[in-house]
């Protein structure tokens, strides 16, 4: 049997209870999610697609000045972070929902579609499309996009990033083509909505892409925006563009390393 929980340097994730267990993708995301200016204290973040809360908590460490919410639509995963949350160093700082990404949008803009709230939104979204569901209903929830499409992520997170935030994500390097169609899209569709006011549109502020070795084709990518990619210094623990998880001889490469050194023992 697989061991029922993952320890960091600073907390310890348990993630028994959820679909989706601790891994890498959440990993990466955590440690090099670009961090927002910090004029505002404290500052609002919202991780979407919680599951165990590692991401949260991840930002909570790196950011002593967070206030966090954290969403999820799995019951078990919502017990799980709420779980994991007490027993870190920032219970207070820390607080997971039970919540789709669209009612939480909805319920926090209710006068206007346009009032950003949060300085940092950050997601491992469900990833898989038009493929066969996984006969475990939990775990299909979690890693499909017919809860959560790809267009509606962009589209919430644009009304509750703030003019000044980020939003940041990972997901499979074949996806990056429709993320960047469904940017351009919603791009276009705001041009012609009158009410919308510049900052409404989101703009790549940085991608990495990550690769398992050398010489092999990218797993994923990892993409930042903004509402101008000029508005914002892009702050993150990697500022490369590309990244390699392992060396030839299956080690972790140095900045792979440099990268987890602050959470990994």
């Amino acid at each position: 049997m697989s061991n029922p929980y993952f320890r960091f340097k600073q907390f310890t994730v348990y993630h028994d209870r959820c679909a989706m267990k601790v891994g890498t993708d959440g990993c990466l995301l955590g440690a090099w999610t670009p961090l927002p200016p910090t004029t505002t204290s404290p500052l609002h973040v919202l991780d979407v697609g919680t599951g165990s809360g590692l991401i949260a908590l991840m930002l909570a460490q790196r950011l002593p000045n967070a206030i966090i919410d954290a969403i999820d639509i799995d019951p078990g995963a919502i017990e799980q972070a709420t779980y994991n949350f007490a027993q870190s160093p920032w219970p207070n700082r820390l607080t997971a929902h039970l919540c789709s990404l669209q009612k939480w949008q909805s319920h926090l803009t209710p006068s206007s579609q346009w009032n950003g709230l949060y300085d940092l939104i950050v997601s491992n979204p469900p990833y898989f499309i038009n493929s066969l569901p996984n006969p475990d209903q939990q775990r299909n929830m979690a890693r499909h996009t017919d809860t959560l499409s790809y267009a509606e992520l962009f589209s919430c997170c644009t009304q509750l990033l703030s003019p000044t935030g980020i939003f940041s994500i990972i997901l499979p390097a074949s996806a990056e083509p429709e993320i960047l169609s469904t940017l351009n899209s919603k791009r276009s569709t705001l041009s012609e909505c009158p009410e919308a006011p510049l900052n409404a549109q989101l703009s790549t502020l940085h991608t990495t892409r990550v690769f398992s070795k050398p010489n092999t084709p990218p797993l994923r990518t990892l993409m930042a925006f903004s509402h101008s990619s000029h508005n914002s210094k892009f702050n993150s623990s990697l500022n490369s563009k590309f990244l390699i998880l392992n060396s030839q001889s299956s080690s972790r490469s140095p900045e792979y390393t440099a990268l987890m050194q602050d959470f990994y023992l």
